[in-house]
């Protein structure tokens, strides 16, 4: 089966982008999203590229499952775990008590995810480039 590592990360890299435009445009809660979703979309390529096939969204628990000698340091899961905070509530209304999730993201969010999912794409650029 040909790999589609490549095209993964190339979504990844991509994703990010968008996340920076809705952190400009003042949409704070796609702004977290997005990076979530970029941060995922790179380590599942790096899964690809290592032969690995892998199910979820759990940012955090795709870097535990990577094999022992290409898992990353404790500080990037940590990181990854705050990322996975946003996969839900960022979208539904119903995530919160009332209110919507627009009503409750803020800029510094949206930076920290975007700064968080950077972190971990450039990680993952590394991983790619050493194999």
């Amino acid at each position: 089966m040909v790999s589609r590592s490549g095209d993964w990360f190339r979504q990844a890299v991509r994703d990010l982008e968008f996340a920076k435009r809705a952190l400009e445009d003042g949409f704070y809660e796609w702004a977290c999203l997005i990076a979530h979703q970029a941060a995922e979309k790179a380590v599942k390529a790096l899964h690809q590229m290592l032969g690995n096939e892998v199910w979820g969204h759990s940012v955090s628990r795709l870097l535990q499952a990577l094999p022992e000698e290409s898992r990353p340091p404790r500080e990037l899961v940590e990181m990854a775990k705050e990322l996975d905070q946003h996969y839900i509530p960022s979208r539904y209304p119903n995530a919160h008590p009332e209110g919507a999730p627009m009503d409750y993201y803020t800029r510094e969010q949206a930076e920290r995810a975007i700064s968080y999912a950077s972190e971990i794409l450039e990680w993952v650029r590394g991983k790619v480039v050493q194999a």
